[in-house]
């Protein structure tokens, strides 16, 4: 009887999906599947990981929740299953939210097990074999070019990445950019594509040159008259077509010469249904206005502190508390799974099947190689019911699909199977609803049970950076922290008494974002009465900090912060510091405080800093160990020298905030001071070192490899 109520519960609901049933008057939309048409190969889906350190906090994970959260985004047919991975090449600079830790801080300087980006194309890759791997930088090392990235220095930077991918990490890489929006260099798209093909690169794709003004293709004018640049890229790239897509002129001149349109990254910044419904609209129309075959979306993990820009809306996951094992799996993911669990890279476009919907929305059809076929259809626009029937031209096959459906009230859910009849079959489409229909099979809603409770960052906090073993292990980088500029790496102490962690790029970069200082955060935003100190130990001319209250790190392109500071140097100065974002200054109002900063902040790129107090110190001094601390208490901010209380000030303007550490820059230097013995700790308690607060985190890499 129950096996009689399911069948009957199928037919009903086959029903409900194919045919005009119900829909009377409604016409139906033909939507032809020939692959003896145009066909276009597809280079897949997929995501950026970097244009920031979108992932810092996801390297600190049990290895557990780790485990889960990469197999969402990159396992096939279960999460996200992505086709296609960018990757920004870490250049110590801040390219959005925050920075990561270059392989070759300085001329001569190589170091392939720095930060987290190679174990994140490791794990990717080990889940997806097919999975493509591309590449690019944001910023870059200030050594490069004397300042200037177009330079062959940053040529042989790029070769050098690739060398330690290769024969480090054991990967070798698709294909590379120029560089991300900043331009366009035709010499350097030649010199790299020589380099590439010298050093054992040459089956490395090059594009260029991934920016996103309506100007952006204008290049490709240039193939005409320069033969170089055209052999040169093999790609033509450029970013957010999806709001501004391909011209026609553009499109049939590219098309014409052989070469593909990539999209290199595109953005979708929404919530909840929203997110997955446009990021479908997204990749159809990339396809059908513009002819891009290959698009990601900035960008896929949110390893990140909510306080820090994009932090929520375009990822997939939200993974922003390693110590609880907490994460969270936002709509998007299951956007991209509509492509993602249905398509690989290599099928091809139907050209015939990829259109705008009469009744608004979009379609694309796509074939294997072997001869199946998926369907990916959205409705955004749609305001009614639509019809669409489907009729199948010789070659294409004729077996049963599976159908699987989002809408606002569920994600990612399948429906009944569509059985063509004879060469047709039809769809009845919801408004504002996602379908994906193909002959594969296989695909899973993935999920994983008992994800741990979130809970805030733990207080007191303290680490004595003594439980690393060896720094290279965890890419050198220490656990929680979050570089906004630089690089707070884990080193020996300057008096080989164990571990402690340095700001190690000592001077400027070729930045992506407007630079301030190099900082470091951690910590819970809502943190208010506490005490945060560190030891600190100042090379000559150096200037070092800790930070407080801190919330606000700038908006993506520029990174002054706002919050406190309590500053020394080793002339034996010490500053209290107030300082404030650059946007604010345009938001002044008749608080006193907010019209002293901007009367001030003469630089506005140094952030309206204010002193608030200072004082000279006998007997601080570099090159030895002074502690540091600042303590909050309602208004009443107060600075502590090795222990003695030395400067004080009242401040309402920022109430709450995280920690951080700080190294001073000016045009031609950045401190590169260390720090040992962070601790933060609530007023009238003592600190703890919490061991435990680790357990479960494994390493990033096997050291000696």
């Amino acid at each position: 009887m129950k096996l009689q109520k399911r069948i009957a519960a199928g037919l009903i609901l086959s029903m409900s999906c194919i045919g005009v049933m119900g829909q009377r008057g409604v016409k139906a939309q033909t939507i032809v599947l020939d692959d003896k048409g145009k066909t276009q190969r597809f280079d897949g889906i997929g995501v950026v990981n970097g244009g920031g350190a979108t992932s810092v906090l996801l390297k600190d994970y049990p290895e557990q929740q780790r485990r889960e959260i990469m197999d969402l985004v990159y396992k096939p047919k279960f999460g996200a299953s992505v086709s296609a991975l960018l990757v920004e090449i870490p250049g110590d600079g801040n390219s959005t939210q925050g920075s990561m830790p270059s392989h070759s801080h300085y001329r001569g300087d190589y170091n392939y097990m720095r930060g987290y980006t190679w174990w994140v194309l490791r794990e990717a890759k080990s889940r997806n074999h097919m999975l493509t791997l591309d590449a690019t930088a944001w910023s870059a090392p200030g050594w490069i070019g004397g300042g200037q990235f177009w330079s062959q220095d940053a040529v042989d930077y790029y070769i050098s990445w690739l060398q330690g991918l290769r024969k480090v990490h054991g990967l070798e890489l698709d294909a590379i950019g120029c560089r991300n929006e900043k331009g366009e260099s035709w010499d350097f798209a030649k010199w790299l594509k020589r380099d590439l093909v010298a050093n054992g690169f040459e089956k490395v794709l090059l594009h260029g040159f991934d920016n996103w003004p309506k100007s952006k293709l204008d290049f490709v004018k240039a193939f005409r008259q320069d033969p170089g640049l055209g052999k040169a890229l093999d790609v033509v790239s450029g970013h957010t077509f999806y709001s501004v897509p391909v011209t026609a002129e553009q499109r049939a001149l590219v098309e014409s010469l052989g070469k593909p349109i990539w999209n290199s990254e595109d953005h979708v910044y929404k919530r909840g249904f929203d997110v997955l419904i446009s990021i479908v609209e997204c990749f159809n129309k990339n396809y059908i206005e513009s002819g891009v075959t290959k698009i990601v979306n900035w960008y896929d993990i949110a390893g990140v502190y909510p306080m820090e820009p994009y932090s929520c809306d375009p990822a997939t996951i939200l993974a922003r508390e390693p110590w609880s094992g907490n994460y969270t799996v936002r709509e998007a993911l299951w956007g991209y799974a509509h492509y993602g669990q249905f398509t690989e890279a290599g099928w091809r476009y139907l050209s015939s099947a990829c259109t705008m919907l009469e009744g608004g929305g979009s379609v694309v059809a796509l074939k294997s190689p072997s001869g199946d076929y998926s369907v990916i259809i959205e409705t955004k626009d749609a305001k009614a019911p639509q019809i669409l029937r489907f009729d199948l031209k010789k070659g294409m096959i004729r077996k049963s699909l599976c159908v699987w459906k989002s809408d606002s009230l569920a994600q990612f859910v399948r429906q009944a199977d569509i059985v063509p009849r004879g060469s047709h079959y039809e769809l009845t489409l919801e408004p504002h609803a996602v379908y994906s229909l193909s002959t594969t099979t296989g695909q899973q809603k993935g999920r994983f049970a008992d994800v741990p409770a979130s809970r805030p960052f733990p207080m007191p906090y303290a680490d004595d950076f003594e439980g690393y073993g060896q720094p290279a292990q965890w890419g050198y980088l220490p656990h929680y922290t979050a570089d906004i500029c630089g690089a707070f790496e884990l080193v020996e102490r300057p008096d080989r008494q164990g571990t402690c962690i340095r700001q190690v790029v000592g001077q400027p970069t070729i930045s992506w974002a407007p630079d301030w200082h190099h900082y470091t955060i951690l910590g819970d935003s809502a943190w208010a009465d506490y005490e945060v100190s560190a030891d600190v130990w100042l090379n000559p001319q150096d200037e070092a900090a800790v930070m407080g209250h801190v919330c606000d790190v700038g908006t993506g392109y520029g990174i002054i912060a706002k919050g406190y500071y309590l500053k020394i140097d080793g002339k034996g100065n010490c500053t209290l510091v107030i300082t404030r974002g650059k946007k604010d200054k345009k938001k002044a109002t008749g608080d006193a405080e907010q019209q002293a900063l901007i009367a001030v902040g003469k630089d506005t790129e140094e952030g309206g800093e204010r002193v608030m107090d200072s004082v000279r110190i006998d007997g601080l001094r570099a090159c030895e160990w002074h502690n540091v601390k600042l303590r909050f208490e309602g208004n009443t901010i107060t600075g502590y020298v090795d222990g003695k209380a030395v400067v004080t000030a009242s401040g309402s303007q920022y109430r709450r905030g995280m920690a951080g550490l700080l190294a001073t820059k000016d045009r031609n230097r950045v401190s590169t001071p260390y720090f040992d013995n962070l601790r933060v700790t609530p007023l009238g308690t003592s600190p703890d070192t919490m061991p435990a607060l680790w357990q479960g985190v494994q390493p990033l890499y096997a050291v000696g490899r």
